[in-house]
């Protein structure tokens, strides 16, 4: 995995996060479309969350702070860190993640700090991954045990995914008029 490549992507993604909410209608931020699914303020509280949540997990593993661990990576981890992109399945988001990264309906203004703060996690977390062990993995919930390097990778892929995700709630905006 080529870190500098990881941090233009991640980098670019977070672009396209800011330049959504400049084109996204003030009046549908916070509406959930017609078919129940989320809307984009919760779109955009997950997947901020989510970053920074990661952005920690990438941090302990950096830092040793976590324990070391011979244990890999679940079927669906091994999808993801091969082929750079989530299944494409449907996943129901286990309980107990869901109780850590609570999705709420935020404001484009607390969307745009949430761009903000995940930026300054990229910028401080990236240059301590290159020195960190493999060995020191944390758990994700679906993808098993993730080294630094694998975090950098997920939170990559994952900021790709839901960019896909607003593509479709702006579709079922444009279907619903």
């Amino acid at each position: 995995m080529n870190i500098a490549k990881e941090r233009k992507a991640i980098d670019a993604a977070l672009d396209e996060y800011r330049r959504w909410l400049d084109v996204i209608p003030d009046e549908e931020f916070d509406v959930t479309p017609p078919d129940g699914s989320w809307s984009y303020a919760e779109v955009y509280s997950h997947i901020m969350q989510a970053t920074l949540g990661s952005s920690i997990a990438l941090e302990r593993c950096t830092h040793g702070n976590c324990e070391p661990n011979k244990k890999g990576l679940t079927l669906a981890g091994r999808f993801v860190m091969l082929f750079g992109s989530l299944p494409p399945v449907k996943v129901k988001v286990p309980a107990d993640v869901n109780a850590k990264v609570a999705v709420n309906k935020i404001s484009k203004e607390d969307a745009k700090n949430l761009i903000i703060k995940c930026r300054r996690r990229v910028e401080t977390t990236a240059p301590l991954i290159k020195a960190s062990l493999p060995i020191n993995k944390y758990k994700h919930p679906r993808l098993g045990m993730l080294n630094a390097r694998q975090w950098f990778k997920f939170i990559r892929v994952h900021l790709e995914h839901h960019l896909n995700q607003l593509q479709r709630v702006k579709n079922k905006f444009t279907k619903a008029k």
